[in-house]
């Protein structure tokens, strides 16, 4: 049985460590509030960070031609929508899920 969390109080509490908001986040429910809250700042990586992202990200996909009917891609768009993800990333996914389940197989 699922234990009714608490509703948080705004503004939130200052935690002194990340274990102090975990534990805090699994007694208490922030729907109460969730429009009241500050905005979080932007994380900003540093510039070395930043280039091994886009580095990695750059050499971990290869550009390739395929042909999709266009009822399937609008489709893909849509459902890729609906979990606010992009298309292609979406159908990256499928494929990846695919290309598991088909190695288990052989």
């Amino acid at each position: 049985m699922k234990k009714k969390l608490s509703s948080a109080k705004a503004p939130l509490p200052k935690f002194q460590s990340d274990q102090d908001a975990a534990e805090y986040f699994e007694s208490h429910s922030v729907a109460g509030v969730w429009d009241r809250l500050s905005e979080a700042p932007q994380a900003k990586p540093s510039a070395a960070l930043a280039r091994k992202i886009r580095d990695h990200h750059t050499k971990a996909k290869s550009p390739i031609s395929l042909r999709l009917a266009p009822e399937q891609i609008t489709a893909a768009k849509h459902i890729a929508a609906a979990k606010s993800v992009g298309y292609q990333t979406q159908l990256r996914m499928w494929i990846a899920d695919g290309i598991r389940r088909e190695g288990k197989r052989a």
